[in-house]
């Protein structure tokens, strides 16, 4: 008889993955700038990981959605990306410093592995009216990893070096790998009482772009979450600058981000009790509202107030991110699940990014100025959701994206 697999063993899995995923761009940072002695050497390695999501997370969940065996795949680029935490470190310092961020740009092809590849397999482990409460745990283990993944990179380089946080970083990634490897195996009819036709990987790349573009809910759900990301990277680029005007010290700025992940994991632990009392798409704009007035609260500037736009900022982000996997359970067809995912994924990272990458310089010319296009940015997603209009999806696309 088949042995059914434990929701804790995928909670358990996710959580060290992604506390690793969080831990290893601050350790990485931090390493860096030890052996280099450069901000901009250390800045270049944690962009390096991060924007080539945008190319490997499509690429990453076709080849899921094409695995019989999807969780030996899973598990495979875990250890992939623990082994290119490892590489990098080794080149620091020995190698010209562009082979070490072109060993980033690869490694973090594999990233998307760590969110959506691992999300993308939750219904075959709780299938049914599970799925619901399951689907915010899964959101919770992400504000989990994003409270303990930073403190623990900032704990062990304090107290062992740098180096030994990207160790451990790649250690966390590798507790999972058990988990990932045991996740169920696909049903060789794919869920449709047939065999499917063998399609090439590009075939179900388009296929995958065609329903995130053709299903209203899924595209509004891409668009507003991607959006919204943005206006989290600003925030980010200018932690560190609030902390330094106005909470004593540019390393105090990482309490704000602690605040935001500890109201994160506590909106998302009602959602867990109470998952079906508001609709998931309504959930997705009005949490980029609550992300906007946090923001716009941050360009105050007074200490007391930023504290409590972090944690109003946190029950924007939290509830947002369950939702967001509501939808994609929803909507995505079984056969592009994987893709679908992990292509959500890495539009959310190159958003981050970008974001980022707007939100320091202007932090630097004007920090209430930055904080107030951060907080427009969030108004823009939730507005951005009633952009795409309403239509429903018919059988003869339906078919379509099934070729």
């Amino acid at each position: 008889m088949k042995t059914r697999y434990p929701l804790h063993l995928y909670l358990m899995g996710a959580v060290a993955a992604r506390a690793g995923d969080e831990m290893s761009g601050p350790a990485l940072m931090l390493a860096a700038f030890a052996v280099a002695g450069s901000a901009t050497d250390a800045s270049s390695l944690l962009a390096g990981i991060t924007i080539s999501a945008a190319v490997g997370g499509p690429v990453l969940g076709a080849l899921l959605d094409r695995a019989g065996r999807p969780g030996h795949l899973l598990a495979g680029a875990l250890a992939l990306y623990a082994t290119g935490l490892g590489l990098i470190l080794v080149g620091l310092g020995r190698l010209p410093f562009a082979v070490t961020v072109l060993t980033a740009v690869c490694t973090g092809m594999l990233g998307p592995a760590l969110s959506g590849g691992w999300t993308a397999q939750l219904p075959r482990v709780v299938p049914g009216d599970g799925l619901p409460r399951a689907n915010a745990l899964d959101a919770m283990t992400f504000s989990a990893a994003s409270l303990a993944g930073p403190a623990l990179a900032g704990g062990v380089a304090e107290g062992l070096g740098a180096p030994t946080a990207v160790v451990v970083s790649a250690v966390l990634i590798c507790l999972a790998l058990p988990a990932a490897w045991t996740l169920p195996v696909r049903d060789a009819r794919g869920g449709r009482g047939r065999v499917p036709r063998p399609t090439s990987v590009f075939s179900d790349l388009a296929a995958g772009v065609r329903v995130i573009v053709n299903r209203p809910p899924l595209a509004r759900a891409t668009l507003t979450s991607t959006v919204s990301c943005a206006a989290q990277g600003m925030l980010m680029a200018c932690v560190a600058l609030l902390g330094e005007r106005f909470l004593g010290g540019a390393g105090r700025g990482a309490m704000l981000l602690s605040c935001a992940a500890v109201s994160a994991l506590a909106a998302n632990a009602v959602l867990a009790r109470y998952p079906r009392s508001v609709e998931p798409d309504t959930i997705i704009w009005a949490s980029a509202l609550v992300q906007a007035a946090a923001l716009a609260l941050a360009a105050s500037g007074r200490p007391a107030v930023l504290i409590g736009a972090a944690l109003l900022a946190g029950i924007g982000e939290g509830p947002q991110l369950a939702a967001l996997f509501a939808v994609r359970h929803r909507e995505a067809p079984e056969h592009l699940r994987g893709q679908i995912f992990t292509t959500g994924a890495s539009l959310k990272i190159t958003g981050f990014a970008l974001g980022a990458s707007v939100g320091g310089p202007l932090a630097i010319w004007s920090l209430p100025g930055g904080l107030a296009l951060a907080a427009s940015v969030a108004g823009l997603a939730a507005l951005s959701s009633f952009a795409i209009r309403s239509t429903i999806v018919n059988a003869a696309e339906d078919r379509a994206a099934s070729r």
